[in-house]
């Protein structure tokens, strides 16, 4: 669980519009200093400072591998309290969507064949697509439940990946969603849906996101995808 936990909070600082803000956000959650952290990784706090301001160029992948692993360091050496709480709280958001990242991009064609998918809009565009993960969402119960800050959640280390509804019955709210959201997957899968309702289909077009159904089982699709 404390890899996932790392993985939710780089993904949401290379995701984010103001990487230095989230970094900040995460430090100050975590009640750490900026010179408690400097000491860490062994810079001065004026670098720290310059990358929570944007004075630095957005940080890449490594510096925030090192970030997050030191604010988990740092939350170990103290007894553990605040990684057992974000812990905890990442259970209760799988009883909603669950996320797993490839190793390697596969093509949206590809995707949909792995889960014998019907396209219903948007096939033209799977050849270009490549994805790098799928989110497994209980549809009206992530709807219903998670608060739209928390919907950079579902989109893990990367945005390009597959959102697989479940729970829907025509597929508009989904999409609602998703058109109102500023981040955007790159391919929407209706589970165990016949007929995507119309309003659903204008904003996929809209968006130029492919939707796709299937009828394979979610253990199923979990098997097949997961050994990606």
């Amino acid at each position: 669980m404390i890899e996932k936990l790392k993985l939710e909070i780089a993904g949401e600082i290379a995701l984010s519009p103001n990487p230095g803000k989230t970094m900040k956000k995460w430090r100050e959650i975590f009640g750490i200093t900026q010179a408690e952290l400097a000491k860490h990784l062994h810079v001065v706090s004026s670098t720290i400072s310059d990358y929570e301001s944007n004075r630095r160029s957005s940080p890449g992948t490594a510096v925030i591998k090192r970030f997050v692993n030191a604010l988990i360091e740092i939350d170990k050496s103290r007894g553990g309290a605040v990684i057992q709480r974000l812990t905890s709280n990442l259970e209760n958001d799988q009883k909603y969507f669950f996320l797993h990242e490839f190793a390697s991009s596969i093509t949206g064609l590809d995707f949909a064949k792995l889960i014998k998918a019907r396209v219903v809009t948007g096939e033209e565009l799977l050849e270009y697509k490549k994805i790098y993960g799928y989110t497994l969402i209980r549809s009206i119960k992530v709807i219903l439940n998670l608060p739209p800050s928390q919907f950079l959640k579902l989109f893990g280390a990367m945005s390009e990946r597959a959102f697989i509804f479940t729970e829907v019955s025509t597929g508009r709210s989904p999409m609602v969603v998703i058109r109102v959201s500023t981040m955007k997957p790159s391919i929407v899968v209706l589970h165990k849906l016949t007929k995507v309702d119309e309003i659903a289909l204008k904003i996929a077009e809209k968006e130029q996101i492919p939707v796709m159904t299937t009828a394979l089982s979610v253990s199923k699709i979990q098997e097949v995808l997961n050994k990606l």
